[in-house]
């Protein structure tokens, strides 16, 4: 832990120096609520998001609030180490393309619906899943499918000696249209309620005890394990893609970990909804996977259990500017020689591909120099080649 700001309602503790100012003014919101445990945790990789800082927890025993566990609910990441020890450059860019040929990217589906099989079993009956009952037809078109943004597909070389298959997505459209279903439902009762936290602060809750808020978590869990479901299909997309080019390969059991969910646990003695937006857990002795960007290494981590941070970690390396700023300012031709020269197969081919550039994100190694009291290293993987969305 860098850092512990006491001026607010609880305190904000801090695993890193510099926090840029939109991201510290949320966590100062989240910090006073009302309904707030403990206190607030900022992870290494914190940038401003909607609400609450992305690589931002907080716990509460009342409320669960939508936009503290976001948009791309159950996003996470997923990796397989594989009994290879090398691969070349033109199998590599052979199995791209058999990847490209049967995984759908950016705002692509399948133009068939896959077979409902496939899909998670729900808590309840699935009618009384308002949003997801209502886009459930829509979602088996993107189960399989990547997504856009900073979603990604790498085969990376780790420094144990084996090549690595990574994914990076979410619940695609489902877990959005849900998100933002019931931060309105929050909205609306906020104002019913006559709550006094601002508006502007984006951080509308559900009552724990109220219909609504235990419906709620009931499809977030669902868009969690829809997500985990996108994931592994993807991944066996891949390793199929892989085997289509080299034979034999063997396969690990998949390491899969979300970063953006609440969830029911005990800390500090108290059973307490903790949200993680940007966040992974990190419990003692759990595996985890903390991404770079597409020129930086990726780390398979052991977490801690370190109760400061409700046993959580960083999820990646974290933006260091916005979107529209990095395709504003960043260099093209650097960045991608700053690829090129590293032998990397990339996804950074025009000014509209900045904002997924290295040059737009965080350093990863010192993102996790500061949160080695949170995780153990145990693999650093160095990307060979890259699919984004």
């Amino acid at each position: 832990m860098k850092k512990v700001i006491t001026t607010e309602k609880q305190p904000i503790k801090l695993w890193l120096d510099d926090i840029d100012a939109g991201a510290f003014e949320q966590a100062r919101n989240l910090a006073n609520l009302p309904f707030i445990f403990q206190h607030v945790a900022v992870m290494p990789d914190a940038h401003q998001g909607y609400g609450m800082p992305i690589g931002g927890v907080m716990a509460s025993e009342e409320v669960v609030i939508p936009n503290a566990v976001g948009v791309d609910i159950g996003c996470g990441m997923c990796a397989v180490r594989t009994s290879l020890s090398t691969i070349s450059t033109e199998q590599l860019k052979l199995v791209l393309a058999e990847i490209r040929r049967t995984v759908p990217l950016g705002f692509s589906h399948h133009k068939k619906k896959l077979d409902a099989r496939f899909m998670p079993k729900p808590e309840v009956s699935l009618d009384q899943l308002t949003i997801v009952a209502r886009e459930y037809q829509s979602a088996l078109t993107q189960l399989g499918t990547l997504g856009g943004g900073n979603h990604f597909i790498e085969i990376q070389k780790g420094d144990d000696g084996r090549v690595w298959l990574m994914v990076h997505s979410g619940s695609r459209n489902l877990g959005f249209k849900v998100a933002n279903y019931y931060n309105q439902q929050a909205i609306n009762l906020n104002r019913q309620l006559g709550s006094n936290i601002p508006k502007s602060w984006q951080l509308a809750f559900l009552p724990l005890g109220s219909v609504l808020g235990q419906v709620y978590l009931q499809e977030m869990r669902y868009c969690v394990d829809f997500a985990f479901a996108n994931r592994k299909m993807m991944m066996e997309r891949i390793k199929d893609a892989l085997l289509s080019v080299v034979q034999p390969v063997f396969f690990e059991p998949m390491i899969n970990i979300a970063h953006n969910y609440a969830a029911m646990e005990l800390h500090f003695g108290r059973n307490v909804l903790v949200h993680r937006k940007g966040a992974t857990s990190a419990r003692n002795g759990e595996i985890g996977i903390i991404p770079g960007s597409q020129g930086s290494p990726s780390y398979i981590v052991r977490g801690k259990g370190n109760p400061e941070s409700f046993e959580s970690c960083a999820h990646g390396a974290g933006r260091k500017m916005g979107r529209k700023q990095a395709q504003r300012q960043l260099d093209l031709a650097q960045e991608k020689k700053r690829l090129d020269e590293q032998g990397i197969i990339h996804a950074v081919r025009s000014v509209g591909d900045l904002d997924e550039a290295p040059g737009s994100y965080k350093d990863i190694d010192e993102v996790i120099d500061n949160q080695l009291d949170l995780v153990e290293v145990l693999v650093a993987l160095r990307p060979l080649a890259v699919i984004k969305g």
